[in-house]
């Protein structure tokens, strides 16, 4: 039998630049989860909101809140994945973390800092992507703005795809939501992968507002799952030979052009 993968989506409204009250709220979300939760999807700075003040709230890879993400997936097995604002070298990134029930991680920083937010005069881009495996399933994690930028996420030709599921962590405002909610769609078709996108909701400290939205998208573009403008847990379970009949039916990424990205 082919593979499945449980994954939860936390649809979170952020204590405005509150570690210690955010890391609560997130705890007692994963606590209520039913068993069976394999792998865990909160926002973008989900410890913090979006904040472009990384001198006050940025933290190194033994701070707090990795700590908690090591502490909970061991805790309750499960993988963890969302950034966080990470201090390194002298340098403030907007760091996606994959944890591993087993205290392993992997890391990925933002590749695209978003400019418009002034997120470019703060943090410093990453330039390598992270793909993870879980259960037969390769996973590309992504932030954000990252969505904007096809090239990114684009599967590389060859013999067999590079990911069966991309993800999306983010912090993106209700003005923008059509982009969001279109972008996430193109993505999956483009790539022949399951796509989420997990946001946030709710008024951050600028007074901006986050209608959520998170989505789960199908490799043909249908969306399976589209959140509420408030909080919300929700589950689903992906199957892998759903996956695998879409791209035998419709073999579109056998005619992908050869490219390469420079770094």
């Amino acid at each position: 039998m082919m593979s499945s993968l449980t994954v939860t989506t936390i649809q979170a409204d952020p204590v405005w630049e509150d570690k210690a009250a955010n890391l609560r709220l997130l705890d007692d979300r994963i606590d209520l989860l039913p068993e069976g939760a394999e792998l865990v999807v909160v926002p973008e700075m989900f410890s913090t909101g979006f904040s472009m003040r990384p001198e006050m709230l940025a933290e190194g890879m033994d701070g707090p809140t990795v700590s908690w993400m090591r502490d909970i997936t061991a805790r309750k097995k499960i993988i963890l994945t969302g950034s966080i604002i990470v201090e390194e070298a002298g340098q403030y990134f907007n760091r996606l973390i994959w944890m591993q029930p087993n205290g392993q991680y992997g890391y990925y920083d933002k590749r695209h800092c978003f400019a418009y937010a002034g997120e470019h005069e703060h943090y410093s881009p990453g330039g390598k992507r992270l793909i993870t495996s879980v259960k037969g399933w390769k996973v590309l994690p992504l932030v954000c703005y990252d969505l904007r930028f096809p090239v990114w996420s684009r599967q590389m030709h060859g013999e067999e795809p590079e990911y069966d599921l991309l993800i999306y962590v983010a912090n993106w405002p209700d003005r923008r939501i059509h982009a969001w909610k279109t972008l996430l769609q193109a993505r999956a078709i483009e790539n022949q992968a399951y796509v989420i996108g997990v946001n946030r909701v709710g008024d951050d400290g600028n007074d901006i507002h986050y209608s959520g939205d998170s989505m789960i998208v199908d490799p043909l573009g249908e969306i399976l799952y589209q959140g509420p403008d408030r909080e919300e847990t929700f589950t689903h379970t992906f199957r892998k030979e759903t996956l695998k009949g879409i791209r035998e039916r419709f073999p579109f990424l056998k005619d992908a052009d050869h490219f390469s990205i420079e770094p």
